[in-house]
């Protein structure tokens, strides 16, 4: 009988993710038994594919930029800098290292907490499968993040994805990126930078789509300032093996028949989350139209006792929402209940460098709200923080609700801006006036200063 093998828990979490950890140590702090089971690295993309070993990529990469520019500050360098990406891998590789570290033995002293390794499908509404073990709850908490979306036309050639090229240890001649996101971007100019020739080809007709085209328009400027072509519009994309060692990508532009050869491919098409692999339809899992679950304001499926945190409910693809998902998560169970979904506003980075960092709507969302609204706009070339550093490249803007003098939305595309977008999102949560954020007064020397002078310079928007 199945039933005679099952082990009953107070709460199952499948996925060791931002959210996934925090959540266990929290239920075993209430003294839940949990069992947190996860197929592979503990931590989840952002300590092992994204945030941590990327943007310690990003880090080198600006080294070898700053020593290349050096003389536009005045500073000879004898050489341009020798790239060693084995060491830089090998620092990568500890910074992750180290991370899962902490968070197994976080776990591992956690003595509420069973950690079990394996790939978890469900066998119905309460019960998970894991290789021979039977394993039931009636609190499930789903944390099984996304993989990269492979597009059909490249399956006979040998490319890379967001997680198999941080295992390279020689910089590619020829990079070649399909994709003109945050995925593709970031790596494009990390390679770059280290002394690849790098060539991206997007097939919607602006880099970073999701954003407004001014902005598109000003990204696209920036990479290629570095040096790297860009192609948008491309269609029919389609990738293969050289004989002689490397790949040839096909694709057509404006009807013109085009190919490019590289030394390496990177696909950076998207990402489809881990749903599809759990069998939800043994549970009766509903699963929109892109895959992901269907969730409430409090993160809980179709399925009463089943909740998806992260990167597969479709609600935020980033560390800091799936962080946040966990924070609803425990204010509903343990809580005042009063945390949900609605008190998130949307902010993110594009770490290219310089950044991009948005709050809340863009312009052409804002538009699209019907609200009266008032827009500001300034070059990073009037700031003298700026200037000084010999890094004027990019924007600020602000959008205001002209009726309640709340701000909408933000973005920093410029020195610092991944940090600077912090203080406009500090006064969206606060729902403060744009006024006290224009009457106060920032400190001198920095881009944050021209906060103030950016609001005073709100204009209505014509519809």
């Amino acid at each position: 009988m199945i039933e005679d093998r099952v082990e009953t828990f107070d709460a199952i979490i499948i996925g060791s993710g931002q959210a996934g950890n925090p959540l266990a140590l929290a239920l075993a702090k209430e003294k839940w038994k949990v069992a947190l089971v996860e197929k592979a690295a503990l931590g989840g993309t952002c300590v092992n594919t994204g945030c941590t070993p990327t943007k310690a990529y990003v880090a080198s990469a600006r080294a070898a930029w700053a020593i290349s520019n050096a003389h536009n500050l005045g500073i000879e360098v004898p050489k341009s800098p020798k790239v060693n990406l084995k060491a830089i891998k090998k620092r990568k590789d500890k910074l992750v290292n180290d991370s899962r570290l902490g968070i197994r033995k976080s776990l591992v002293d956690s003595p509420q907490v069973s950690m079990i390794r394996g790939t978890a499908t469900f066998v119905d509404k309460t019960r998970i499968k894991v290789g021979s073990r039977i394993l039931k709850s009636y609190k499930i908490f789903l944390n099984v993040g996304a993989r990269p979306r492979i597009p059909e036309g490249f399956e006979e050639a040998g490319y890379l994805t967001n997680s198999s090229i941080l295992q390279l240890d020689k910089v590619p001649d020829q990079l070649i990126i399909v994709g003109g996101s945050y995925i593709g971007l970031e790596f494009a100019q990390i390679f770059h930078r280290l002394g690849s020739k790098v060539t991206i080809l997007e097939m919607g007709d602006y880099l970073v789509s999701k954003e407004d085209n001014h902005t598109s328009d000003l990204v696209r400027e920036i990479v290629e300032n570095d040096g790297i072509q860009v192609t948008c519009g491309a269609k029919n994309l389609k990738g293969k093996n050289k004989k002689s060692g490397g790949i040839t990508v096909s694709f057509e532009k404006e009807g013109k028949d085009k190919k490019i050869s590289g030394s390496h491919l990177l696909l950076a098409t998207g990402r489809i989350p881990n749903s599809d692999l759990l069998k939800p339809e043994n549970a009766g899992l509903i699963l929109t139209d892109k895959g992901y679950f269907e969730v409430n304001t409090t993160l809980e499926t179709n399925v009463e006792g089943i909740y998806a945190l992260g990167d597969c409910n479709g609600k935020g693809a980033f560390t800091h929402t799936s962080y946040n998902d966990f924070e609803i998560m425990q204010n509903q169970l343990f809580g005042d209940k009063k945390r949900t979904l609605k008190d998130r506003l949307t902010n993110y980075a594009l770490y290219i460098d310089p950044p991009l960092g948005r709050a809340g709507m863009t312009l052409k969302q804002a538009k699209e709200s019907g609200k009266k609204l008032l827009f500001a706009r300034m070059p990073m070339s009037d700031i003298s923080r700026a200037k000084e550093k010999g890094e004027t490249q990019g924007k600020m803007e602000v959008i205001v609700d002209a009726e309640t003098e709340q701000i909408l939305g933000a973005a920093v595309l410029g020195t610092g801006g991944d940090e600077i977008i912090g203080t406009f999102l500090t006064a969206m949560y606060g729902k403060m006036s744009y006024k006290t954020l224009m009457n106060s007064v920032q400190t001198h020397p920095t881009v944050t200063e021209l906060i103030p002078t950016l609001l005073q310079q709100l204009q209505p928007v014509e519809k």
